[in-house]
């Protein structure tokens, strides 16, 4: 009896901890399912045949895009498991810019073999680690694949960045977009450091009107904004000389909320002669300096400019362009090579930038600045996009970013891979017969990563509205006859050479997709209770 009484906690703490097993399976599949859920939405959104999605913010502004990264951002996601997927697609978007929906693809492919792993009881960790080892040796086998490439091949960089911009919204225009962004980025690589591009050196200007035909590059800077010819200033100068100044001209305020109660006019007059005389001494030492361009920091203190020294200012013939962004003076100052004044007493002929033209152009029914021809111009370029609606401008916007960033990672590392699930298929098959010869577990893991990997040409062939059993089988039996370039031509509904069809991704944008992906499904594995804190 005594006996039965000291076995019987013991066989409860079994019961238990067989529970705790239980609990912990189900926090990790209902992870595993939450995060799959994220990756199937923008699944359809995946390659150029990709469908896109409408999306409504609370406010009721409206976006259409197919952009993963854009797509999962403002998405309301609560599952935290999910949100991983949300970071991963910005993590991406960070290291390479573009092949922010493959990831998220990929990472949903293996969470499904992962769940069937799991199932077939293999432990969390086991899988874990596995995944790791198969993950480097995909990037070796990627690497092996790529072609390199030398930055003076423009029309590489070109085809590149064309094939980004193709399953975009606005990829009938990829032809006039590829080579801007391709020259774009050229022109901000510095030669002392050849393989560090800082997208924020190419600022690009939407513009509502015309078509996105309507897209250049300048080759200087552009303003949105008109100049402040209220008084009558000029909109026009050649040979000028720009100043970009962070103090404002207009007569100085008390610095607390007071007031000043003037009892006669002679007083009062007094007051107003102390202002033009105040502002007339401003504009002489700008006027000294040989400035006759005027940038003006916005001002949160009190107005930059007041009425009386904008006439001034057009009396002097110098033309004004007020209420400059704070963040745009870096990028200002770095294209003009010139300093910004922040005191009117350091105005110095030295500090000032200089160009050949400034010009206010009308386009459609509103008004821009131009200023080019610039001595001496920083590593900086501008594009102005066009379009005819804001939806348009803000994917065109979008798209020219991804392309951007496909060339910076081809400056970053020099080497080109084929697209169209070629690489993905080529990486199935060889990870496939690596499975073959290992031995245990880790030899089911290899296999079940292999097999997550068809998920890339799967799903082209599925948004393209062709057979995808057919496709992916053909397409193996393509690889396994030695064609490692082989891939989906969605356009003619087949498979062909795809590198002879130019469709050329770099090789940053799959080596960092797989890590990626990886790392965030080993997290996803390795959680196994949420625990919420009040």
């Amino acid at each position: 009896m005594a006996a039965a009484a000291v076995q019987a906690p013991r066989t409860s703490s079994k019961t238990e901890s067989f529970v705790d097993n239980k609990r912990k399976d189900d926090i990790r599949q209902q992870n595993i399912v939450a995060a799959r859920t994220v990756a199937d939405a923008v699944r359809t959104s995946l390659g150029p045949k990709g469908m896109d999605k409408m999306i409504q913010t609370a406010s009721g502004e409206v976006i259409i895009t197919n952009d993963g990264a854009t797509i999962l951002n403002k998405m309301e996601v609560l599952q935290p498991a999910a949100k991983m997927l949300v970071e991963l697609s910005k993590s991406q978007d960070v290291v390479a810019g573009d092949g922010t929906t493959t990831v998220v693809v990929i990472a949903g492919a293996l969470l499904k073999q992962c769940l069937s792993l799991l199932n077939h009881g293999l432990h969390p960790t086991v899988i874990s680690d596995a995944l790791h080892k198969t993950a480097t040796k995909a990037t070796d086998v990627l690497t092996a694949m790529a072609v390199p490439l030398e930055l003076t091949d423009r029309d590489s960089l070109i085809k590149s960045a064309s094939t980004s911009l193709n399953s975009k919204v606005v990829s009938q225009y990829s032809t006039l977009l590829a080579p801007l962004a391709v020259d774009s980025v050229l022109s901000v690589v510095d030669p002392a450091k050849p393989d560090m591009v800082d997208i924020r050196d190419i600022k690009i200007v939407k513009k509502i009107g015309g078509t996105v035909d309507d897209t250049e590059m300048v080759k200087g800077l552009v303003f949105d904004k008109k100049v402040s010819h209220s008084a009558g200033g000029p909109t026009r100068l050649e040979n000028a000389k720009v100043a970009v100044i962070q103090f404002q001209i207009s007569p100085p305020k008390t610095d607390i909320e007071q007031s000043i109660v003037v009892s006669d006019y002679t007083q009062m007059d007094r007051i107003l002669k102390e202002e033009r005389n105040y502002i007339l001494g401003m504009i002489k030492k700008i006027k000294a300096a040989g400035c006759n361009v005027l940038l003006i920091q916005k001002s949160i203190l009190r107005d930059a400019v007041a009425d009386l020294s904008l006439h001034y200012l057009a009396k002097a013939k110098i033309l004004v362009i007020k209420d400059v962004e704070r963040d745009d003076i870096e990028f200002i100052t770095k294209t003009l090579n010139c300093l910004p004044i922040a005191n009117i007493e350091h105005f110095r002929a030295e500090k000032l930038g200089q160009a050949d033209l400034v010009e206010e152009v009308s386009i459609g029914e509103s008004k821009i600045v131009k200023i080019t021809g610039i001595k001496n111009m920083g590593r900086t370029a501008t594009i102005l996009v066009r379009g005819s609606n804001q939806l348009v401008l803000d994917e065109a916007e979008r798209s020219l970013h991804d392309a951007l960033c496909v060339v910076r990672c081809l400056v970053n590392k020099r080497f080109l891979i084929a697209g169209g699930g070629a690489p993905e298929i080529e990486l199935s098959r060889q990870l496939g017969a690596c499975a073959k010869i290992l031995h245990g577990m880790e030899s089911y893991c290899v296999r079940a990563f292999a097999e997550s990997l068809e998920v890339i040409p799967y799903t082209l062939a599925e948004n393209a509205g062709l057979n995808p059993i057919t496709i992916v089988t053909e397409l193996r039996n393509r690889h396994a006859q030695g064609e490692i370039n082989a891939g989906i031509n969605v356009r003619k509904g087949q498979i062909t050479n795809i590198w002879d069809e130019n469709v050329i991704q770099p090789l940053l944008v799959s080596t960092s997709a797989i890590t990626l992906a990886t790392e965030c499904v080993r997290m996803i594995l390795k959680i196994d209770d949420i625990v919420t804190v009040r």
